[in-house]
């Protein structure tokens, strides 16, 4: 049995941001729901997150997670400070406590398993997760014997300049018993520098302690800074990508790609440079995005391709091309083997199968049927200044060249519409609805200005 502690108390000053740090995002998901997403493979009995800076607001950004439980440290005093604060809701536990930090995010779970076993099986007081950085500075040194039994841990501003050599540093994820955890934090000190009450403190008082060396110490870097938020965010994306190319995904040019963690992706799919994925987007075999495109929170059936256009909540079904320069939004449907082609935009509108629109149109609130053939510069005059109005084009209709479609109106199977009308009203089956003011000509017109001069 195991409970998962997360601390995300701290304010982050480094950020300088009015955002708690653990809130930040990487990747498409904040800091903290990175670090319990890395736990929930482990199956924890309880997961407890310590909150103290803008509790209120880390509280409401973590909603959804429903068995989450909250424990405020209203004072930051340091770790061994905030583990205090569980003393009253772990009471009568009898199991390990698994103690991590909020800015975590690039732990995977495969370490806190092995971490956790190593701690069962043998019968450890405390594990904790270590690591042989190039450049430990500004994290705390861990000193072992030859069995990996921790002799001491040292922070980083409390060493000496010879323990500063030491490369091995704690990573800030603990395992412990509880009950032998329990009996010491009533009797921590702060005899340091900052004052503060150490967890690694206590890791020294609680009986044998071991520690379990990660293999990527890329995995517990912190997140202190924008920069370091950067670099996470690189070493993400690396991984990623990696994932995505060797199951059959090509990307060309991968360092101008990005892809979000939730994005599905196909094998054959073609990935072309400056393209970013984003969202809980899913992209189906034969498909090719790109090059400059955003795509998020869509799904692309098979054989779609998109160039130089975005396309956010949408749906792209098989064999249609998008772009160049369209834009997809609000809820838009492209049905099978369409074309939405130049400085084309579709808001909350739904494309029959074999439909196009070609080029500089606006359908917003649309629904057409199939074979439909939009003219170049339609557009659906959906909203009245008040409320949006739907429009519903029939089968096999065609506009001509800068229609304008004013909703609420429906047009219905084999429609022409004359090539600058403005319609109004209803048109039935069959028809060509011409819906303009007859040409006039005035030969000589300059001539005559002229003279009026």
């Amino acid at each position: 049995m195991v409970v998962v502690a997360i601390l995300a108390a701290g304010r982050g000053t480094r950020m300088k941001s009015h955002l708690p740090k653990v809130l930040h995002s990487l990747g498409g998901r904040s800091l903290v729901e990175r670090v319990l997403e890395s736990v929930e493979p482990l199956s924890p009995s309880r997961q407890i997150v310590i909150v103290g800076y803008q509790a209120e607001e880390v509280k409401a950004a973590m909603q959804s997670i429903y068995s989450l439980e909250f424990v405020e440290q209203t004072v930051q005093l340091g770790t061994g400070h905030a583990i205090q604060q569980l003393l009253p809701h772990l009471e009568g536990y009898t199991g390990d406590l698994l103690v991590l930090n909020g800015d975590l995010p690039l732990v995977r779970a495969q370490t806190l398993q092995q971490l956790l076993q190593t701690h069962q099986e043998n019968h450890n007081a405390a594990t904790i997760l270590t690591a042989h950085l190039p450049e430990p500075k500004g994290y705390g040194r861990v000193f072992c014997n030859g069995e990996n039994i921790v002799q001491q841990i040292v922070e980083d501003k409390d060493c000496t300049a010879a323990q500063r050599q030491n490369r091995r540093i704690n990573a800030g994820v603990y395992c412990f018993r509880w009950q032998n955890l329990a009996e010491v934090l009533p009797h921590l000190e702060a005899n340091n520098a900052q004052k503060e009450y150490y967890l690694t403190d206590a890791v020294t008082q609680v009986g044998q302690v071991m520690a379990v060396d990660v293999e990527d110490y890329q995995e517990i870097l912190g997140i202190n800074d924008r920069l370091q938020l950067a670099a996470a965010y690189e070493i993400l994306q690396q991984r990623v990508k990696e994932k995505w190319m060797i199951a059959g995904v090509t990307l060309i040019d991968p360092n101008s790609i990005t892809i979000d963690e939730t994005v599905e992706l196909h094998p054959d799919v073609i990935i072309e440079p400056q393209t970013h994925l984003r969202g809980n987007t899913v992209i189906q075999t034969g498909s090719r995005i790109g090059p400059g495109t955003l795509i998020e929170n869509s799904q692309l059936g098979e054989n779609v391709t998109v160039k130089y256009s975005v396309v956010t909540d949408s749906i792209i079904q098989a064999k249609s091309r998008i772009g160049p320069y369209a834009h997809l939004r609000g809820q838009a449907q492209v049905g099978t083997g369409c074309r939405v082609g130049n400085f084309v935009e579709l808001k909350n509108t739904k494309l029959g199968d074999r439909t196009n629109v070609a080029h500089l149109s606006y359908l917003g609130d649309t629904t057409t049927g199939t074979k439909v053939n939009i003219g170049a510069g339609t557009i659906t005059a959906n909203y009245d200044g008040v409320n949006k109005h739907p429009t519903k084009i029939g089968d096999r209709t065609a506009t001509g060249s800068n229609s304008v479609l004013v909703a609420p109106v429906t047009l219905g199977d084999d429609v022409y519409v004359a090539a600058g009308s403005a319609v109004t009203e209803d048109v039935p089956n069959d028809s060509l609805v011409i819906a303009r003011s007859r040409q006039v000509v005035k030969p000589g017109w300059r001539q005559k200005q002229k003279s009026q001069e």
